[in-house]
């Protein structure tokens, strides 16, 4: 499978940002490209630096304006397409919701946000009810896609419960980087353990990662701090957690790249870490702690 994976810079003009995305999708799928990824909230800025109700606003219903602008879209270039919208599902009721579109236009599926941070910059929780879709992958013409959305991707249970119901590769859509108050040191860490916690899933499950972040700084509306320079670093990692592509840490850069989704059974037979798991031993696993 050919993968292009978008990473791009926003401002508050929405409508730029959309006519950005479209253009970078159209390179991509010139090149090869049969899946295209995109970042998280790729529609404008990361608004959760603040909490405002007055953002609520720009929520949509899927399907919606989204959903059919670039369904269209991935109809003409005969791709599938994920995208990363904030959906209103209900008055006062929200979700961090990625999407899948089809090669036909049609909405293949979507996954709602499990994991919901909290933090200074990131304060999801005011905007975002936590996703009751579960953790399951979505059939597409060009398989099953394991689609979650960057917080979840520092959790092991979450990348397990998508290889488990037959994910044939894990998809992060992402919005993250450094507050510029941080250390050089602090800021290498972060950045190296996002990519190396990705890189275990990988390996854990035997399947190709696909984590696309974007990139550029954004202000922080209330100057409470000194806004997100968000890493980019988009990349790609194998069934054995080797990178098989990686995006700069300051350029909007589009990647496309050869994966080999056979590999994944060949490592699996390899490394049997399903077949060797002890599920008679992981009750636990559902409790908050263990006493």
């Amino acid at each position: 499978m050919k993968v292009g994976l978008i990473q791009q810079s926003n401002t508050a003009d929405s409508q730029a940002n959309i006519n950005k995305l479209i253009a970078n999708i159209r390179e991509c799928a010139s090149k090869g490209a049969q899946l295209v990824v995109l970042q998280e909230l790729h529609n404008g800025l990361y608004f959760c630096q603040t909490e405002n109700t007055q953002l609520f606003d720009s929520g949509e219903p899927i399907p919606g304006p989204s959903t059919g602008l670039f369904g269209t879209l991935a109809k003409e270039l005969d791709i599938v397409l994920v995208l990363s919208l904030f959906e209103k599902r209900a008055a006062g009721v929200y979700h961090n919701t990625a999407v899948v579109i089809e090669r036909d236009g049609t909405i293949a599926g979507k996954y709602r946000k499990m994991h919901i941070p909290d933090d200074p910059a990131y304060y999801e929780k005011f905007y975002f009810t936590p996703g009751d879709l579960g953790f399951h992958p979505i059939q597409t013409s060009l398989g099953k896609l394991g689609v979650l959305v960057c917080w979840d991707q520092w959790y092991p249970e979450a990348a397990r419960l998508m290889a488990l119901a037959g994910a044939e590769l894990l998809i992060y859509p992402t919005a993250i980087g450094w507050e510029s108050s941080d250390t050089d040191l602090e800021k290498a860490r972060q950045q190296n353990a996002w990519q190396l916690v990705q890189q275990g899933h990988a390996v854990a499950n035997g399947l190709n990662v696909i984590a696309v972040n974007r990139v550029g700084t954004e202000i922080d509306p209330s100057d409470q701090t000194n806004g997100i320079q968000f890493w980019g670093n988009s990349f790609v990692a194998g069934p054995q957690g080797e990178i098989l592509a990686k995006a700069s840490s300051d350029k909007e850069e589009n990647l496309v790249i050869d994966i080999d989704l056979q590999r994944s059974e060949e490592v699996r037979r390899w490394w049997p870490f399903l077949r060797d798991r002890r599920i008679d031993a992981y009750g636990d696993l559902t409790k908050r702690l263990i006493d």
